[in-house]
């Protein structure tokens, strides 16, 4: 949930989701505005946001790095409050969806609290309901189920077949060199995911993207994660808040920021169909059905490299005219 906004402006959050620019979420910058952090040493940046502190039976703290007027990134709350779920559940009964609201903006100057209610421990399934914390007030509240692997049917949607191969399709810095301008933010955090559109992004200036149903984006996470299957799921979780929102954009050909639209994530949701892992190629395949009153839908495909249908994603999100 990306919350896309104008990555140039001062503060791209609208409404109670936070703010984190495509490709580029909310992460510190490194000491003196020196160069952004890129591959492992970014991808142990974003490992440590998700290193939460248990400071309470079921009560986590989570850190919010400093990004100045921004809001928390939303991809980094719902990352860090499904840690919070997964550590009260057996390891061997991974994550299969997970269902989010964003209701207040997060305040990056302070820690969040995740609070963890366990709902249900069955036979095969565990629920937990979490929910994040700043001021007293709850900022974002998310119900994750888990489930013990089994055998059963065994069906899935086809990949896209005319989409090239990540290798040979530019990264988000190289499709914004020639608008120095609108890299912003991009240009100044650590470099944790590999973004790469397959077309336009919604960060060119007005009037340079064509209209389009589909918005396709390449990603992997810039470096090696652990094994373990929460952390890829955390990271999926995390990278899958970035683009979504832009495919709402993409349907009417238009941008973020000046001359376009401001956003805010409202809520989010991931099924989690089969094994990945988040530092390895994936397809985002993400389309709008609908827009209506303020607010558009966008729904995500996410697909291994070899075709395998990995996780879908939905959230619908606030979007307003700039200057509205």
């Amino acid at each position: 949930m990306p919350d896309q906004h104008d990555p140039s402006g001062p503060d791209r959050n609208e409404g109670p989701a936070r703010t984190g620019a495509a490709g580029g979420p909310a992460e510190p910058a490194g000491p003196g505005g020196a160069a952004p952090l890129t591959g492992q040493a970014a991808v142990d940046n974003l490992l440590g946001l998700l290193d939460l502190e248990p400071i309470e039976v079921n009560i986590f703290r989570g850190r919010s790095p400093e990004v100045g007027p921004q809001r928390v990134f939303g991809g980094q709350v719902a990352g860090q409050a499904l840690v919070a779920a997964g550590r009260t559940v057996d390891a061997a009964r991974p994550v299969h969806s997970l269902h989010g609201y964003f209701v207040r903006p997060g305040d990056p100057t302070v820690p969040i609290v995740y609070s963890v209610e366990v709902i249900r421990d069955g036979g095969s399934f565990s629920v937990r309901r979490v929910t994040a914390i700043q001021h007293g007030k709850s900022i974002f509240f998310m119900s994750a189920s888990f489930h013990t692997p089994e055998r059963g049917l065994d069906h899935q949607t086809q990949m896209p077949s005319d989409v090239p191969p990540p290798e040979s399709v530019p990264t988000l810095t190289e499709r914004l060199a020639r608008y120095p301008e609108r890299l912003g933010i991009w240009s100044r955090v650590p470099q944790s995911i590999d973004v790469r559109y397959v077309g336009e992004p919604g960060w060119v200036p007005s009037g340079d993207r064509p209209a389009s149903p589909h918005q396709r984006v390449w990603m992997r996470i810039a470096g090696r994660l652990p094994d373990s299957p929460l952390i890829q799921a955390c990271a999926l979780t995390y990278a899958s808040d970035l683009t979504l929102l832009d495919s709402v954009l993409s349907w009417h050909g238009e941008v973020w920021g000046p001359e376009g639209f401001a956003g805010a994530s409202l809520d989010h949701a991931v099924w989690f169909h089969r094994p990945f892992r988040a530092d390895d190629w994936f397809l985002y395949d993400c389309e709008s059905p609908s827009a209506a009153d303020g607010r558009g839908l966008a729904t995500g495909r996410i697909f291994a490299a070899d075709g395998r249908h990995l996780a879908t994603v939905v959230q619908e999100g606030l979007l307003r005219r700039v200057g509205s």
